[in-house]
């Protein structure tokens, strides 16, 4: 047993982290011999809240927890992290602009960035999964100046995993028979779920997506509206957002990150643009398909792009481009 490993989880009173939280302390995330101090931030109204939480994850009898502290103070969440998960942003509430949501989300992640700065390990992972996941995360980093870029990574894997079952429900596969299916952009409806380099193993022989279901129009339409519009679904029929999946996705990302992606393997994330070969604008936040090692990210090169994962490309980084606009003008000013 080594040095216990210092994990941040925000919103930490909320649904998602509370399908986290387990999780990670028994193990799955940051392996089963890897001791851990489990830090849980919220705002002050949650900490009753909170404590209930705290007294479960004590009683779940975790070995590898070795404390867990509840705090609504930045000052006390953000110290000494190597890892900061963000799950906790402002919700959109009915009636709710956009613009309203970015401006309060703006004050939040500049907020942690800074926290972030002043008080984490330079060395820290950051992910963003309060939405709109990939602006917030730009913020957070802009407002962490003496922290990598690279160090910040935004969850676009729940939609990744979507991807993956609805070509694996449709082939009658396991979600482990399917790889390499890529998520573009934004985290939001404007994404774009693309198959073109993903395979599948059927009967012991992997083919590609395209080749093994032969229906064209399947997987340019209704494929892609149900990963894009999955989330709204699940709100529609559970009157919830997505927190068991979400929180499955957040482990898949950061275990990633922690032990690397398996080999002939890529997955999706959003990461800084800078210095990407499929004509993304830099400095925005947007999903590519990466491969990691040693706790490092890089794009995967050279994969041929259409015309039709063009337009829907540059769509999404559009979107992505005028929410950074907004939230810069707000960033100044917050």
């Amino acid at each position: 047993m080594g040095e216990p490993v210092r994990v941040l989880v925000t919103g930490a009173a909320g649904q998602i982290a509370y399908s986290l939280l387990y999780s990670i302390a028994k193990g799955d995330v940051f392996g089963k011999d890897q001791p851990l101090i489990l830090v849980l931030l919220d705002i002050t109204p949650m900490m009753t809240v909170l404590e209930g939480v705290v007294m479960e994850l004590q009683d779940c009898a975790l070995p590898l927890l070795r404390e867990v502290i509840p705090t609504d103070k930045e000052e006390v969440a953000f110290k000494d992290l190597d890892i900061a998960i963000l799950v906790g942003s402002m919700p959109r509430r009915e009636g709710m602009e956009r613009k309203d949501l970015l401006k309060a989300n703006v004050k939040i992640f500049k907020s942690q960035g800074a926290a972030l700065d002043k008080y984490a390990k330079k060395s820290v992972k950051v992910v963003v999964v309060g939405n709109p996941a990939n602006t917030n995360c730009l913020i957070a980093s802009k407002s962490a100046p003496s922290i990598p870029k690279e160090n910040f990574s935004c969850l676009t894997r729940l939609d990744h995993n979507r991807a993956k079952s609805q070509i694996a429900l449709k082939l009658g596969v396991t979600a482990n028979d399917v790889k390499n299916v890529i998520i573009w952009g934004n985290h939001s409806s404007t994404q774009y779920p693309d198959v073109n380099h993903a395979k599948v193993n059927v009967k012991g022989k992997e083919v590609g997506v395209y080749e093994a279901i032969k229906d064209d129009s399947w997987l340019k339409g209704d494929f892609i509206l149900t990963v894009q519009q999955r989330g709204a679904a699940v709100i529609k029929a559970r009157k919830l957002s997505s927190a068991m999946s979400a929180a499955k996705a957040i482990c898949d990302h950061v275990r990633d990150i922690w032990f690397g992606t398996p080999a002939g393997e890529f997955v999706s994330m959003g990461v800084i643009s800078d210095g990407n070969s499929y004509g993304v604008p830099e400095d925005l936040l947007y999903s590519f398909p990466v491969v990691i090692k040693d706790k490092t990210w890089k794009f995967v090169e050279g994969l041929p792009i259409n015309d039709f994962s063009r337009e829907k490309m540059d769509l999404t980084a559009k979107e992505l481009a005028e929410e950074k606009e907004t939230a810069v003008e707000f960033l100044s000013s917050a």
